[in-house]
């Protein structure tokens, strides 16, 4: 190493002292914004370690440490000048987009809005979202602009006015999804093998009330069939479906099929309440904590009056108290799912506020089913699975219901053997 005039008369101390200076001069201005900028995350992960067992901390150090290196040999190695905020906040997403599609790391306006608790704009495209590297659509409502649009469960929304999504929260995504009644949005979509986004302008409106609806599938009789539809499970649901279900039975339904399908708004409490009017007694689901509490949800003595036969319909778009629902009948043998996997979206969030502003939307409780069977991230799976013709873009769906059309066989076919067993029967 060239060490300049007189160094051959340095001790080797004095050189080491030399080289070492120049090392940290060299990669001091680098580290020292690498430190400046890793704040919220080295806080989150510390906090993470010490609350954790002493192993999964020594981990999380070990960890810590090749991520400065990785920042650091970013810095000083990628052929581009790096903007190490940009990169930070790359890996701040990449850590909460690893747990699940609900947990996400928020933007400072996303978290000054979640902590004031104000409201969205009245106006809406009717969508629930998530995020699997898009912002993608777990459901069009009832009676929305969107549906009237012919979104999609599964649809990816790749640009919001323009602006991709690549690297947007579910929370922000919903955000740009709202905006005064009257005023436009036009959304780039992308559906299954499409290569080329497909642009499709909405009108913002104000959501439709959700409500429960029932009618008579075929001739009133001994084998006629109620169709209840339940859009949501939202406050004043239970009194709903105790109130459609008594007007069927009154008209001889022996066998009932519930329709969950784009069942993706609501609250956990009404979907469980709505489970126990079907339920007589046993555990529901059950609420799982960080830390591994759990909390048994069980049907309350004296409820699950309605008695009648259920088969319910499922797809992508039945998602959180919908998933609870469906999993609570079919876990006490009170019903029979048909149609597709649900969305698997059963847990809670909550905001942690980082240093900077910005903030944490992560999972912190989740449910399961009575089995002790996840239901995040894996859905309920129908019993009788249907498979669906998906339509091109641009086009609207068939008017024809697959899944209706199976789950009325279905239902046919169970009363057919109730009615042969009861024959075998008497006559023997």
């Amino acid at each position: 190493m060239a060490c300049g005039i007189g160094c051959d008369a340095l001790p080797p101390f004095f050189i080491s002292v030399s080289s070492t200076l120049a090392r940290f001069v060299m990669y001091s201005r680098n580290r020292l914004i690498i430190y400046l900028v890793s704040i919220p995350l080295i806080a989150f992960t510390l906090i993470g370690g010490y609350l954790g067992q002493v192993s999964a901390g020594e981990d999380t150090y070990r960890h810590l440490r090749i991520f400065e290196d990785v920042v650091s040999l970013i810095s000083n190695n990628y052929v581009e000048n790096v903007d190490l905020d940009d990169v930070m906040k790359g890996a701040l997403r990449g850590l909460t987009e690893g747990l699940d599609t609900d947990s996400a790391y928020l933007s400072q306006e996303d978290v000054d809005r979640l902590e004031s608790g104000r409201p969205l704009p009245e106006g809406g495209v009717g969508l629930t979202v998530t995020r699997r590297y898009y912002i993608q659509v777990v459901a069009a409502h009832d009676g929305s602009p969107a549906a009237e649009a012919g979104i999609l469960p599964g649809d990816f929304v790749r640009a919001i006015n323009g602006e991709p999504t690549r690297f947007m929260s579910a929370i922000e995504g919903e955000r740009k999804l709202h905006g005064e009644p009257g005023s436009s949005v036009t959304l780039s979509l992308i559906r299954g093998s499409t290569q080329e986004p497909f642009d499709i302008d909405l009108v913002y409106a104000r959501a439709p009330p959700v409500a429960v609806t029932g009618r008579i599938l075929s001739d009133p009789g001994d084998s006629s069939i109620g169709y209840l539809r339940i859009p949501g499970f939202d406050e004043g649901v239970v009194a709903q479906i105790s109130n459609n279900v008594a007007s069927l039975s009154d008209r001889g339904v022996s066998h009932l099929i519930i329709d969950i399908r784009n069942a993706a708004s609501g609250t956990y409490r009404a979907a469980v309440d709505a489970a126990r009017l079907f339920v007589a007694g046993g555990t529901l689901v059950i609420r799982e904590e960080h830390g591994g509490g759990q909390t048994p949800l069980e049907a309350s003595v004296g409820k699950g009056a309605i008695s009648t036969p259920v088969t319910i319909l499922i797809n992508f778009g039945s998602s959180g108290p919908a998933e609870l629902f469906a999993a609570a009948l079919t876990e006490r043998d009170r019903a029979t799912t048909v149609g597709q996997r649900t969305a698997g979206r059963t847990s809670l969030q909550k905001l942690i506020r980082l240093p900077d502003g910005t903030g944490l939307w992560l999972s912190y409780a989740r449910y399961v089913k009575a089995s002790g069977d996840p239901i995040h991230l894996y859905g309920v799976e129908p019993v009788v699975p249907v498979e669906v013709k998906v339509p091109e873009l641009g086009e609207m769906p068939p008017t024809d219901d697959v899944v209706l059309e199976r789950a009325i066989k279905e239902v046919q076919g169970q009363d057919q053997a109730r009615t042969q067993a009861v024959r075998v029967t008497a006559a023997a």
